[in-house]
């Protein structure tokens, strides 16, 4: 990656946070939340009090109360600006363009020098319409790639610099408006309407302010809003009680308004409460980092909550680049003639698969130099119901040769139906390939008579595809388990080849010969069964299951309705990007987790510094609690009071970065939790509050 960091407080982003600070003084903002709500109430309530009754410490507790709302804000800004700065590279891409427009009647294969076009702006492009893009020029549009092959430049998009290849066919066909051609050309079939391009999206995402609360901040939320309204109870009766106990003692004075203000703001839960929004928007940033986007905080909370990880195993699990490797004959069928009918069979199979069968044969038997239109031959594209791909030739004597080559069910289905046997030893063939780990796709080939009647039905044999599991995968899952996350490998393949490539890789559990409609139905069984489920995709068959997943990660190369139907859009088309996804996820609750936890035992801590001072001149024996000998009542407050407001200034750091990740397990976390921040949180503000104290007392300023 070639993304820029931003340092936490870089110039370009604080003076930018501190003006938006200002600006979130408005009390429509602080509103939003309520217990910082009640700290800026009480900082306006403890401002009038100091201009009726002027003092120094009335004016330095409203003072410190305005910085704690202050600080508050401050971190909410910066975070968004942390996001706003990672997307503004995106607007140099929203820049006027003129595009080649071609007639809509534009054939495959048509030459470079015979295209006709006409210029055209970008923004006026609409669905479906055809451009050509050639070097030097900028894809108006987000779309496919519908002829030709193209070296593109993406780093505007996805930060690294390294160009891509992007052709017709395959999985590698998307193109993203604002994106650079460096050679060749390419013709491109526009995806989208004008405002509804990726990176229109992008922006609206990352800059969006107004970011919607998650179920889990809501949660948290009420239960801050609860302690605060117990604590609010607590203090407004406080008042009648020491004005009570005076009286009834004829000595002392009752408590001033003043300090119950500052009570009231140090023991609700104002730290957590200032910070909880900037850790929600840290956690989209930290997304952004990853290049990937997330449509909304939910979906990175989800990530944190997954149970269940859907991997597909091309490209994520193995290294993608499955080739053929070998032809493997039924008994009494040449090689060469196997090889001759598989290369047949894909000579119009734009997946990488296919073209390795082509050159396979080319490079094994020199069969080259095919003349598809000398062959007359009507070519039989793959989908995922059929699973199957081949040609359709003219036979010698009439009727038609017909070619077909495919996963072995689909074959064996094919047989079938048309009054054949599958061979057993060729059964047996499919099965040792599969036990190697490797792909058998079987060939096949029968005769249809003009008559309709189908003859010499064979199977000829199987092409073996090898694929190979990717380095440290396998530690990677063993980190899941750990954390109590089940992985689940989808392939295509059959449950032979599934197994073994299950079994080296570590996986939990496998789906074998997935459709779109197996997908979906997975993900229902295990959300049915209370489970949070995770996977990705690039394809418009994915789309129903990136639908019904609760984290769907789709691919930036991947298909406009897969990429509509996901949450999130990995820039980099890197599938194991999940596993990093959910580990940033868990690594927002965590802070979350970790910072509430803070939050209140700073609470119980700072009960033992200004509870006693508040009321000691009403009650004086309470002197006897002030087991951090502090210099003055006055002093004892304003020092609480100031760390409580110091305090956010110091953790916004660690709400920005999150805290360290572990791959553990929830009992663990919470006991590392308690340790660090629950004890951790007792003991900090016994030391802030008392150093804060002697600077107080030896200024002379309590």
């Amino acid at each position: 990656m070639t993304r820029k960091t931003l340092p936490l407080f870089d110039p370009a982003l604080v003076g930018p946070a501190c003006r938006d600070a200002l600006r979130k003084l408005d009390p429509r903002v602080q509103w939003r939340n309520p217990v910082m709500f009640v700290v800026y109430v009480g900082s306006a309530f403890t401002t009038a009090l100091a201009a009726a009754q002027p003092g120094g410490f009335a004016i330095a507790v409203a003072l410190w109360l305005w910085f704690t709302v202050l600080f508050a804000n401050f971190a909410e800004a910066l975070a968004e600006g942390r996001s706003k700065a990672q997307a503004a590279s995106l607007r140099g891409l929203k820049k006027r363009t003129i595009a080649k427009k071609l007639d809509k009647r534009h054939e495959r294969g048509t030459p470079r020098t015979a295209m006709a076009w006409l210029p055209h702006e970008a923004d006026g492009l609409r669905k479906g319409d055809l451009v050509l893009v050639e070097a030097g020029d900028t894809i108006p549009a987000d779309g496919e790639v519908l002829d030709g092959v193209a070296s593109v430049d993406e780093s505007a998009i996805t930060g690294e610099s390294a160009p891509v290849i992007r052709e017709s066919g395959g999985d590698f066909s998307a193109v993203t408006g604002g994106t650079r051609v460096l050679s060749d050309w390419i013709v491109v079939r526009v995806a989208v309407n004008p405002g509804e391009t990726f990176v229109d999206r992008m922006i609206a995402m990352v800059e969006n302010a107004k970011r919607q609360k998650t179920p889990n901040e809501i949660a948290l939320t009420i239960l801050l809003v609860a302690l605060t309204l117990v604590f609010l109870g607590v203090v407004a009766t406080l008042l009648p009680f020491s004005a009570f106990g005076v009286a009834a003692s004829g000595a002392g004075s009752p408590v001033g308004l003043v300090v119950l203000v500052a009570l009231l703001v140090c023991l609700i839960p104002t730290t957590i409460a200032g910070l909880l929004s900037a850790i929600g928007v840290a956690g989209m940033s930290r997304l952004m980092q990853a290049n990937v986007i997330a449509t909304s905080g939910r979906a990175v909370e989800a990530a944190g909550d997954v149970d269940v990880l859907l991997l597909d195993k091309t490209g994520t699990i193995t290294l993608g680049n499955r080739q053929a490797a070998a032809f493997l004959p039924a008994p009494g069928v040449r090689l060469p003639e196997l090889a001759d009918a598989a290369q047949l069979a894909s000579l119009a199979d734009e997946t990488p698969e296919g073209r390795s069968i082509v050159v396979l044969a080319k490079q094994q038997f020199d069969l080259r130099g095919r003349d598809v239109e000398a062959l007359g031959a009507q070519f039989v594209h793959f989908t995922a119901q059929t699973r199957m791909s081949g040609a359709d030739l003219p036979a010698a004597g009439g009727g038609t040769r017909m070619l077909r080559k495919g996963a072995a069910d689909a074959i064996r289905r094919q047989v079938e139906a048309l009054g054949g046997s599958f061979p057993a030893a060729l059964q047996a063939l499919v099965d040792d390939t599969a036990r190697r780990g490797s792909t058998p796709l079987v060939v096949m080939e029968w005769h249809l008579r003009p008559a309709g009647q189908a003859e010499g039905l064979r199977v000829l044999g199987v092409v073996e595809l090898k694929d190979v599991v990717k380095g440290g995968i396998k530690e990677r899952f063993a980190e899941l388990r750990r954390m109590g996350i089940k992985t689940v490998m989808v392939t295509g393949d059959n449950r032979l080849t599934a197994a073994a490539i299950a079994a080296e890789a570590g996986v939990d559990d496998f789906l074998a010969e997935a459709t779109p409609e197996a997908k979906l139905r997975l993900i229902r069984e295990h959300q049915a069964a209370g489970r949070l489920v995770a996977m990705t995709g690039d394809g418009t068959n994915d789309a129903p299951a990136l639908a019904q997943a609760d984290v769907a990660v789709a691919m930036n190369t991947g298909t406009q309705a897969a990429k509509e139907a996901g949450n999130m859009v990995d820039l980099d088309s890197n599938p194991t990007k999940l596993i990093e996804i959910v580990e940033t996820g868990k690594q927002m609750l965590m802070t979350r987790g970790s910072l509430t936890t803070f939050s209140i035992a700073n609470d119980v801590a700072k009960y033992f510094a200004i509870v006693p001072a508040a009321f000691v001149t009403t009650y004086p024996k309470l002197a006897a609690l002030n087991v951090m000998q502090l210099a003055s009542p006055a002093s004892a407050i304003l020092s609480a009071v100031v760390f409580n407001a110091l305090v956010i200034v110091v953790l916004i750091p660690l709400a920005l970065r999150g805290v360290a990740y572990r791959a553990v397990g929830a009992a663990a976390l919470l006991r590392r939790n308690l340790l660090l921040y629950g004890l951790g949180g007792m003991l900090v503000p016994f030391i802030g509050i008392k150093a804060i104290d002697l600077l107080i007392a030896s200024a002379g300023l309590a």
